[in-house]
């Protein structure tokens, strides 16, 4: 979670800053009105998840910001912080938007506390808003809940679909939210206000495929007592989303291209065709490809299908994804049961993001609404995830084992081929001395031992393995600090504390061209 704080007192920003890092919040700090819109209006606004507002700064001031904020539909939840508390000023605070208050300078708890409700009420509002959109079949792409970097071009992808009417594949596994973007691409487009009818086509059963399509006069078989206009009528004007769309039996493969072809349906029993304006979605958890070539799927339907194909990365592939996603649940699972559980410890959430997720979001949704029902307190710790904390265990008990292997072999091979190693130095660093400390060291050889055969300090240990994630990682270094678990101011103060100083200039380019970041949002903490 990242917290904006916006303050001209760099002193007290500090503060903040070291109070929320403290309870393992990310922070990015701006002195002005409007360097805090500039955050929020650019392209790091997405992963703000609160802002700690100051109300008396020069130029634009706190309440100014607020305003602007409404303007643009901004909505991030906002603590104000005021030096005196004057009740007028927030009470005004709190009618232009802002959810609490603190009063300078606020305490560690308060602090914490103050964040917390503001981001599980903004959590809850947020959930109350997508229930209210997905019924009414106007939810967009702002209500996906995503802060990974490998959802940004699946929903670039998505918004240039919803602008047209072309046929949509939503291919990706079980469970990874295919549905929700394809109410996301109809709530976006201009079909928007007419229906958006599902079908599972791996629910219907085979001999009823047909019917439930497209449709049956009464009397046309047996059990027909009543017409049946078909799912195709249903959706004419809007968008109709066949989910599963690869498990279809052949029949049913041939009539779906004819409909797709001509815009028209024909019903079981009927004397004549019936015109369909449909804007088609498809999903399929399958290899169509392996399918087509297998003869399980018609050719010439795929490419119809095909035109506009989009890839949804599974929840392993996302690990940034998952403690937004584990407290958008929360919030709405404690709000359906009764229950006011208000946070996820630290503890739970490094399990939940460590875990693989073989059943991806639906997964998450369910163990989320176990460990709900099972929590006895306002807090979600690991004991409420009992299943998922003894599949991580036991997957660290084994890395564990294959890392100590592993190490010991390492260990051996450094004593006997030593000289070799120090021969081979990345890079074309100056040679080693006596006591070798190489600069980039390579994949699984890192050295524990001198050359005199004594341990070797922490800090240079801790300077290799910086140096060779920021060259592993090409320089990103937000990818960086989330490998290495540490936040990214952690890990620039940790770089000026090595003397790495050189590194981190050349690699804050780099990680900003790649990340596509205002350099002026990027925070440099001394």
């Amino acid at each position: 979670m990242t917290i904006l704080i916006v303050d001209d007192d760099p002193v007290l920003c500090r503060l903040l800053e070291g109070m929320l890092h403290k309870f393992e919040y990310e922070t990015i700090t701006r002195d002005s009105g409007d360097g805090a819109l500039s955050v929020l209006a650019g392209p790091d606004g997405a992963q703000i998840d609160c802002v700690i507002l100051d109300l008396v700064m020069p130029n634009l001031d706190g309440l100014g910001v607020l305003a602007k904020m409404r303007q643009a539909s901004i909505n991030v939840p906002v603590i104000v912080q005021t030096a005196h508390g004057g009740i007028d000023n927030v009470v005004s605070a709190m009618r232009a938007g802002a959810v609490d208050f603190v009063v300078k300078p606020v305490g560690a708890e308060r602090l914490h506390v103050s964040v917390r409700n503001a981001l599980n009420a903004s959590a809850l509002e947020g959930e109350l808003q997508r229930m209210k959109k997905s019924r009414s079949g106007t939810l967009g792409f702002k209500d996906i809940v995503t802060k990974s970097a490998a959802m940004h071009p699946v929903l670039r992808m998505a918004e240039k679909a919803s602008a047209s009417t072309i046929p949509v594949l939503v291919s990706g596994e079980s469970g990874v939210g295919k549905e929700l973007i394809a109410r996301a691409i109809h709530g976006s487009g201009e079909r928007r206000t007419k229906p958006f009818i599902a079908v599972n086509c791996g629910a219907m059963p085979e001999n009823l495929v047909e019917s439930i399509l497209f449709g049956h006069e009464r009397g046309s078989f047996t059990g027909a007592t009543e017409r049946h206009v078909g799912k195709f009528v249903e959706a004419s004007g809007g968008t109709l989303f066949l989910d599963e769309v690869g498990e279809l039996p052949a029949a049913a493969q041939v009539k779906l291209l004819r409909a797709l072809q001509e815009g028209e349906v024909e019903p079981v029993g009927a004397r004549k065709p019936i015109k369909v304006d449909v804007r088609l979605i498809s999903a399929t958890n399958r290899d169509l490809i392996a399918d087509v070539k297998a003869g399980r799927f018609r050719e010439d339907l795929f490419y119809r299908l095909h035109v506009f194909p989009i890839t949804v990365p599974p929840l392993r592939a996302r690990p940034a994804d998952i403690p937004a996603l584990a407290r958008h649940f929360l919030a709405r699972f404690s709000a359906e049961e009764g229950k006011r559980i208000r946070v996820l410890t630290p503890e739970a959430l490094r399990v939940l993001t460590t875990f693989q997720w073989p059943g991806n979001i639906r997964q998450l949704e369910n163990a989320v609404f176990r460990a709900v029902v099972l929590a006895d307190s306002d807090t979600l710790g690991l004991e409420e995830f009992p299943q998922i904390a003894a599949q991580v265990g036991n997957q660290a008990t084994v890395a564990g084992q294959a890392a100590a292997a592993d190490s010991g072999v390492a260990q051996e091979l450094t004593q006997e081929f030593e000289p070799a190693l120090i021969a081979l130095a990345l890079d074309d660093e100056e040679p080693a001395s006596p006591s070798f400390v190489p600069q980039l060291p390579a994949a699984d050889s890192l050295l524990l031992l001198d050359a005199d055969g004594e341990v070797r300090p922490l800090d240079e240990i801790e300077s290799e393995l910086i140096r060779y994630a920021i060259d592993h990682y090409r320089g990103q270094m937000s990818e960086v600090a989330r490998r290495l678990r540490i936040g990214r101011s952690t890990l620039y103060r940790k770089l000026e504390a090595l003397g790495l100083h050189s590194d981190r200039a050349e690699t804050d380019g780099a990680d900003q061209r790649e990340s596509g970041a205002d350099p002026v949002a990027v925070e440099r903490q001394p």
